[in-house]
């Protein structure tokens, strides 16, 4: 089936959109797709999505894997899986994985219906790269009795411990033998390793990777509260980390971030400089295979230009303070942003207070 066909031949508006597809940020609601069509919050919508697009691309698969998948990350998120705490950072909350996990769908769906017959991934690998789309960001998810106070201090080395994860857990739904594939496919999505040191011998299991790293980048870029969640949320997992603030010595401290604004100063800069080199050169431009599911645009990209294009009005005028909307956060906190306000709070006047005594600015 060509593109345009596919294009068609999805009736569902949940799995892509007509030909006359017109992308409309002024409709779009805070936990909802590019499409404002699936709301990204919800583990059995994106799962209905997905479930879609998997029975057209692949006509009779079965997809007990993908449901038990879902079943287990909703589970796993918010806490009720056996000794886990479950999700409790802001920014990488529940609606980020399944936003990307949409993405990744479309993606595979787009790319297996235009690459020759002998390139295409299959049913099994397609649907190995979904359940690490989903899984990508378990390495936040605190164990019962750890002493770290909040996901976000493994940043550094969450996606370590996501591939740990997989381990155990593709065995559990039949994928065992993909273990070794899916820990190395999953460091596509951050910078614990250097993309040149991701070690797959077949190009279908590469190709995977670069479509799970572009469905990350697109999907939280192309948020619709993306420039309030970087300021009032990403700014204080990155405090949490360490990574904002870094304090190498007791003399000695760098200041990547200094606020949640200054963060927002630096996005641009971390568009053109990384984001948009790693979609382009290291993914390999797949950022492409959602375009035949919108007659030809790219919801996504035209997403991210729209936030990046008004950041840069709001910087020119410096006055980010005017972004203003409060989108819901999914997590099992009660009060997710004064609980982890306060952690934030507390962990940069522990920074400060040797410094002081120091006399170190």
């Amino acid at each position: 089936m060509r593109f345009e066909h596919f294009a068609v031949a999805c009736k569902n508006p949940a799995v892509t959109a007509p030909p006359s597809f017109q992308f409309n940020p002024r409709d779009r609601r805070n936990d909802y797709d590019v499409t404002n069509t699936v709301r990204v919050s919800s583990v059995d919508d994106v799962r209905n999505a997905c479930q879609d697009l998997f029975h057209l691309t692949w006509p009779g698969a079965g997809l007990d894997q993908l449901w038990l998948a879902f079943h287990d990350f909703r589970r796993l998120f918010r806490g009720q899986a056996e000794g886990y705490v479950g999700c409790d950072t802001l920014y990488h909350d529940q609606q980020h994985s399944l936003d990307v996990t949409l993405a990744m769908a479309r993606l595979l769906a787009g790319y297996e219906q235009t690459v020759p017959e002998a390139d295409r991934l299959g049913h099994e690998r397609a649907v190995v790269g979904l359940v690490c789309a989903l899984l990508h960001d378990s390495g936040y998810i605190r164990r019962v009795g750890d002493r770290h106070r909040n996901g976000a201090e493994f940043t550094p080395y969450h996606i370590s411990r996501s591939a740990d994860y997989l381990t155990g857990y593709l065995p559990r739904i039949g994928l065992g033998q993909w273990v070794p594939i899916a820990r190395q496919v999953v460091h596509f999505t951050g910078y614990e390793i250097s993309l040149d040191d991701i070690e797959l011998d077949d190009p279908k299991d590469s190709a995977v990777g670069h479509l799970l790293g572009t469905a990350d980048m697109l999907a939280q870029m192309a948020d619709r509260c993306y420039l309030e969640k970087c300021r009032d949320r990403l700014y204080g997992e990155f405090v949490l980390a360490g990574i904002a603030v870094e304090q190498k010595s007791a003399r000695e401290r760098v200041v990547r971030y200094a606020s949640g604004a200054d963060l927002l100063r630096q996005t641009p800069g971390f568009w053109h400089l990384s984001a948009n080199a790693r979609l382009e050169k290291s993914f390999n431009r797949a950022y492409r295979n959602v375009e035949p599911l919108f007659g030809g645009q790219n919801p996504y990209l035209l997403a991210i230009e729209h936030n990046l294009r008004y950041l840069e009005q709001l910087l020119e005028g410096g006055d980010t303070a005017s972004l203003r909307r409060k989108p819901p956060v999914f997590t099992v906190l009660t009060n997710p942003a004064e609980s982890v306000g306060a952690l934030v709070s507390r962990h940069l006047a522990n920074l400060n207070a040797p410094a002081a005594s120091l006399g170190i600015a």
